[in-house]
């Protein structure tokens, strides 16, 4: 038996030659339209993580100046106990905050998609105006709210029978932060949930409808399941985000500096080492430390959405 060899004609060839260049004029585009997010990114989070991790292994001192101290800063960091107190806090407040918020999202997205409130734009609006107040401002605002003695939340806690209810106390003071947090980010998860149910195919519903499906089945067996990756996606950024807790503990301790630590969280550990005791080289590692739980837990989560599918 003789193989034949077809070879490729000259056209065939000048093709598979233009094809490269081609592809290269088509990705040109793309490159200009991410470079400006590419040199922010290298501008303001590489060259800071960079100097960072330099500044972590150096020490300063009053007499003696800087010098080169290796691990020194890690071992005082991963031996801080107020440190592993505010990861243990923020772990909490995380395993709390992200569910609520994203069950939240999810109920009023389902809600508004369905069609059964009226002025549902008008609502939708009023539900992500919270996440368009500053941090600083809601803190300061819920600050006022919850004041143990004039606050009228105070007041309404104490006409249903609970007593003087202090919200900045040692035991409240993490739901008042969630209760803060959730009312912030409810309105962000649910728009981008509601953009998801509105990209599903109508033709789905409509034939969930004609089946005589209801709305419980509906929202929870048919748009639940085609919106998984969105709330995945959405549980890793509310968790990021949650690690990395910061305004409304550190404006709450201005107001009630008795409700907040040193280290309540580990970013207010890191803020109060560097600023508050002037220790950069330590709040330096510390912020590594932070950054390496971080990306621990997200090479974890990407880990798992991979696992599920969700990357190819």
């Amino acid at each position: 038996m003789t193989d034949t060899i077809v070879r490729p004609g000259p056209a065939a060839t000048r093709d598979s030659r233009r094809a490269p260049r081609r592809r290269r004029r088509r990705e040109w585009p793309g490159a200009v339209f991410v470079s400006p997010h590419l040199l922010a990114l290298a501008l303001f989070m590489l060259v800071p993580t960079v100097y960072a991790v330099y500044d972590s292994l150096q020490t300063t001192q009053l007499i003696g100046g800087t010098h080169y101290s290796g691990l020194a800063n890690y071992r005082t960091v991963l031996h801080s106990a107020q440190f592993w107190e505010g990861v243990r806090r923020v772990l909490i407040f995380t395993a709390v905050q992200v569910p609520v918020t994203i069950a939240l999202a999810f109920f009023f997205a389902a809600v508004f998609d369905a069609g059964i409130v009226k002025y549902s734009r008008f609502f939708r609006t009023v539900f992500f105006m919270p996440f368009a107040v500053p941090g600083v401002v809601a803190a300061v605002m819920w600050s006022f709210l919850l004041l143990p003695d004039f606050g009228p939340y105070a007041k309404v806690a104490q006409s249903l029978g609970f007593g003087h209810v202090d919200f900045f106390s040692s035991k409240l003071i993490l739901p008042t932060i969630v209760v803060i947090v959730v009312w912030e980010w409810t309105g962000y998860n649910v728009t981008i949930l509601y953009t998801a149910m509105k990209s599903l195919p109508q033709q789905v519903t409509e034939a969930a409808i004609m089946d005589g499906a209801s709305l419980r089945t509906i929202i929870l067996r048919l748009k639940l399941p085609m919106v998984r990756p969105t709330i995945v996606m959405l549980c890793f950024l509310n968790t990021v985000g949650a690690l990395q807790l910061f305004t409304e503990p550190s404006i709450l301790a201005a107001f009630q500096p008795q409700a907040v630590s040193y280290g309540f969280t580990p970013s207010l550990y890191v803020y109060n080492t560097a600023v508050g005791s002037g220790d950069y080289n330590l709040g330096a590692a510390a912020a590594v430390v932070l950054a390496l739980i971080i990306g621990a837990l997200s090479l974890g989560a990407f880990a798992i959405r991979k696992r599920a599918g969700e990357f190819r």
